[in-house]
């Protein structure tokens, strides 16, 4: 079960929950992201129209996403409702819940490193993440990003920031990003095809070796195409504008001309 960092959710709040009981006249489901805690969804805010068998609506096992309307502590009472959330917010609700599930897990194979079970990794560090981060899988995230030592900046400890590390590592692929730009070249040296040759390669070959994967391809000489993909937006534009400027070098050293055109995204 995904946890959240408080014990209740809050009013007007998206919440998860499993139907477990259906009754004529409401439901009663469990929180996904609350320990030990349920929602009763009285039959008026199961739809927006009228309802003359509820089962037609709920049933049990069925996952639900609902808003909360009210949170009694003291007596232990969540209201929710059923109707008062759009298809959109329902979408994305449960995708942030799986995201949710996937960095539980991240953090039960963190702790498993570390010989400790799941319980003691919320409460020695996954708790704290949530203040931190925002949420468990930014932890995640950022380790990916900036290593380590982000997370032990922000008073984590070195042995979870270490195992942390390691695996979102293993598991999480920073996202690629793709930008293009053309190159138009020409040069009138009579062994201009070889020295056009020449000056494509010289652009997709990146000697920094920063990660970053160019391709060329022609569009229609003299305008040739290179697409660069990266996991860095800003590498990715320095490398681009370098690996035009490599092909654009060896066609003017040989007496011709060349332009930079970055295509917009």
């Amino acid at each position: 079960m995904v946890r959240k960092n408080s014990k209740w959710p809050k009013e007007g709040e998206l919440i998860v929950a499993t139907v477990y009981k259906v009754l004529p006249y409401g439901c009663f489901a469990k929180l996904e992201e609350y320990v030990g805690k349920e929602a009763f969804i009285h039959i008026s805010e199961v739809s927006s129209g009228w309802v003359k068998n509820i089962r037609d609506h709920v049933r049990e096992n069925q996952k639900i996403v609902a808003r909360c309307i009210r949170v009694n502590p003291k007596k232990g009472h969540i209201d929710a409702s059923l109707k008062r959330i759009r298809e959109d917010q329902r979408t994305k609700k449960i995708q942030q819940w799986k995201i949710e599930q996937k960095a539980e897990k991240f953090l039960e194979l963190s702790a498993k490193s570390l010989g400790k079970d799941l319980n003691t990794a919320y409460k020695e560090v996954g708790y704290d993440l949530m203040d931190i981060f925002g949420d468990i899988y930014g932890a995640f995230e950022t380790a990916v990003d900036e290593g380590a030592t982000a997370l032990t900046d922000e008073g984590i400890s070195e042995e979870w920031a270490e195992a942390i590390t390691e695996v979102a590592k293993r598991n999480i692929t920073p996202p690629e990003v793709h930008i293009s730009g053309y190159v138009d070249i020409q040069t009138f040296d009579y062994n201009g095809v070889d020295i056009v040759k020449e000056a494509l390669l010289a652009a997709e070959n990146n000697g920094d070796n920063d990660g970053e994967v160019i391709k060329v391809q022609c569009v229609g000489a003299p305008r040739y195409r290179i697409t660069v993909t990266s996991t860095d937006y800003i590498l990715a534009e320095k490398e681009l504008q370098a690996a035009a400027d490599r092909a654009i070098d060896i066609i003017e050293q040989s007496g011709g001309n060349g332009e930079f055109l970055r295509e917009l995204d």
